[in-house]
């Protein structure tokens, strides 16, 4: 049964001997430098298999390459992705106008991405951080964020501080502009990514969407709203419970949030430092309004 299609990798789901449920992803070759990524990717996820384990970040279970494609194996996730999450897909009002649960999903995937890149022997670059590959997973009645799909993810050694220079790949919405510009790899194109993500929580509206002009990013969106009107709350997603929202906690996710996309990427936050930002809202929320949402 296919689960979902993501730009030319569909995923499907399987079973191990009828019991236990599997996502299984096949990547179609991207661009004329496929053969260079698969085999980037080779070493990459043989290493991913064997060193990461963390409970933000999907279980990777195995994999498989052909000459023009590769099969990725993954723990199966019920509820869906984070992009249907904020677009109401196979989720109740309920679930998606909660503030405090879109806090800690940012903090699910903050820690998953610190883990990436602190937490290993030789850090991990996602190379792919967007809405559709961080998963959900209902938990003691609560959503858990895990970051997904690894099939373009890249080992960075500890030893060479220098841009590692790799074929660019990642989803253009999402992508970190100077390596896009560059190829040089390196942990602040996942932060820029995250931004982006953090933005989509905050908004509920996706990093790309149509209007009458055209096509519009979110990046064109935010700061034009905030310089229009000086409110936090005409960039938040109205959906969102307003007797359960906090404007202290909105502010510094958009501050921390447009700290991370900043086109200066050595001025862009560590994910360690963003991590602990989320975990100071999720605090003063709990002193503020207590725990009544969950």
């Amino acid at each position: 049964m296919k689960l979902d299609m993501e730009h030319l990798c569909p995923v499907y789901l399987g079973h191990f001997r009828n019991r236990i449920e599997l996502a299984v992803k096949k990547l179609s070759a991207l661009n004329r430098g496929f053969r260079k990524f698969q085999t980037e990717a080779s070493f990459s996820i043989a290493e991913l298999l064997t060193r990461v384990h963390h409970k933000n970040l999907v279980s990777p279970l195995g994999y498989h390459f052909e000459s023009s494609s590769m099969t990725l194996i993954y723990e199966y996730m019920g509820p869906g992705s984070l992009r249907k999450y904020l677009s109401g897909i196979h989720f109740s009002n309920t679930q998606y106008n909660l503030w405090k649960q879109r806090i800690g999903i940012a903090l699910d995937v903050a820690q998953g991405l610190e883990y990436l890149h602190n937490g290993c022997k030789t850090p991990i670059i996602q190379r792919d951080i967007k809405s559709a590959n961080i998963l959900l997973n209902e938990k003691n009645e609560k959503l858990q964020a895990k970051v997904a799909d690894f099939g373009l993810s890249r080992s960075v050694p500890n030893e060479d501080p220098a841009y590692l220079s790799t074929v660019v790949v990642g989803t253009c919405h999402y992508l970190d502009p100077k390596y896009f510009l560059t190829a040089g790899l390196s942990e602040e194109n996942d932060v820029y990514g995250f931004g982006i993500v953090l933005l989509e929580l905050i908004s509920g509206q996706p990093a790309v969407a149509k209007s009458s002009v055209g096509t519009v990013h979110l990046l064109q969106c935010v700061p034009l709203l905030l310089l229009d009107t000086g409110e936090i709350t005409a960039i938040v997603d109205p959906r969102l419970n307003i007797e359960r929202f906090d404007i202290y906690s909105a502010r510094k996710l958009v501050g921390t949030a447009m700290a991370c996309v900043k086109c200066n990427s050595p001025k862009r936050p560590i994910m360690s430092d963003v991590a602990d930002k989320l975990k100071q809202c999720m605090n003063y929320l709990a002193r503020t309004i207590g725990d009544a949402e969950e």
